[in-house]
């Protein structure tokens, strides 16, 4: 599925589906909002009557529907047309290591239920079970949400070409894991399932609403507990035979790392630039023999920010290790741009010359196009973005031929 731009988009012609035309219309519609149809149809540069005919199934499915009266200085008043949030929500999962965290939205991302957590079970009969007794209490508990859209649930680990199985996630100590029928039985709702990586990538394409720079080329650079990279290529997910391109998390980039990757190593990238990575830096310069209490990364980048030199030496040394896996991207992909994201993207304004720095550093191959690298849009919680984004993407991604 590729995510259709509103500002930059080919109406389908007799050889391409007119499905298109209508996932152009809803895409304009979500963008833009209110927006009449006269407004639409010319964005479309398509014929009133064509367009109202879009206009017309899309609101009898209830994807859409008519709302305020705009102002007009003669003939009839136009009736805005709206994503039809009423009475409809998603739920988004983001399954960690120790906790896992869910929130409820509505259909274009605003939350309706705020983020709640719990501590994540590793045996997955148990994990299922838990899971889907909470999100069916917290639905329940908010009947006036209307119903369920679906549910997207983002894991650290490779999530195979279908989506039903998680192939492998050291860190939750899962392998060949069958985990969409188990909840969809569970919950009795669709259920999408994918790497965190590439669904934060696919959520950066859905994070602004109209004017959206987003480039169609980007890797996109999660840090958390680990380390996950999504590869954008023409606005579509790069997946590879197996459906794992973009595992850059691991590549080796040296030794002697202050943690292991969730697989045990010592040389690669996640080892030396995770959140982890940091605390076990930080730990390191400031020699606190208590670790009973540690602090938590947000507390970290906060005292970064105020100006503790041992916070801001901590996360220096990581941008440094985060430049030097960027520089391999590059010379490698090329991209136009590169985003990173996670609670380290509040840090920005401590690390992100040193980020930059060091790519520079590393790219030895001179003339070679330069990228953009900034701070991600998404916030502090990019899984829970990336896990709403696979709802999206069924909602509002077109299905191209071929």
């Amino acid at each position: 599925m590729r995510r259709i731009d509103p500002n930059n988009f080919r109406v389908a012609t007799r050889g391409t589906p007119r499905q298109i035309n209508r996932q152009i219309a809803l895409n304009l519609v979500r963008e833009r909002q209110p927006i009449s149809r006269a407004d639409l149809a010319r964005s479309m540069n398509m014929r009133r009557g064509a367009v109202s005919l879009l206009v017309n199934e899309l609101i009898e499915e209830g994807i859409i529907f008519e709302g305020a009266t705009g102002e007009t200085s003669r003939g009839r008043k136009p009736k805005f047309l709206f994503v039809d949030t009423r009475s409809r929500c998603a739920v988004a999962v983001d399954v960690r290591p120790t906790r896992t965290y869910f929130m409820v939205t509505d259909l274009v991302g605003r939350p309706l239920v705020g983020v709640t957590s719990f501590p994540t079970e590793r045996e997955p009969k148990k994990f299922v079970s838990e899971l889907a007794k909470r999100i069916r209490r917290v639905l329940s508990d908010h009947e006036e949400l209307g119903d369920c859209a679906g549910v997207g649930v983002v894991v650290p680990g490779m999530v195979d070409r279908t989506g039903s199985r998680v192939m492998f996630a050291p860190r939750l100590g899962w392998h060949d894991l069958s985990l969409l029928e188990p909840l969809e039985v569970a919950l009795g709702l669709p259920v999408s399932i994918e790497n965190s990586g590439r669904a934060c990538a696919l959520a950066q394409l859905w994070a602004t609403r109209g004017g959206n720079d987003t480039p169609d080329d980007f890797v996109f650079v999660s840090v958390s507990d680990g380390l996950g990279v999504g590869v954008i290529v023409k606005g579509e997910i790069l997946r590879g035979q197996h459906n794992v391109a973009g595992e850059f998390g691991h590549m080796t980039i040296g030794k002697g790392a202050p943690v292991a990757c969730a697989a045990g190593s010592y040389e690669c990238w996640e080892a030396f630039a995770s959140e982890v990575a940091t605390l076990a830096r930080y730990a390191k310069r400031v020699q606190n023999p208590d670790t009973s209490d540690p602090i938590s990364f947000s507390q970290l980048v906060d005292r970064g920010l105020d100006g503790e030199q041992d916070a801001q030496e901590a996360l220096l040394e990581t941008a440094r290790y985060l430049g030097l896996g960027i520089s391999n991207l590059l010379k490698g992909l090329s991209p136009e741009a590169v985003i990173v994201s996670g609670r380290i993207a509040r840090a920005w304004p401590v690390i992100a010359e040193e980020i930059k720095n060091a790519v520079e550093k590393n790219s030895v191959c001179r003339g070679l196009p330069s990228a953009r690298i900034i701070a991600s849009t998404l916030g502090e919680n990019p899984n829970l973005m990336g896990a709403l984004s696979l709802i999206l993407a069924g909602k509002f991604a077109a299905r191209l031929p071929g």
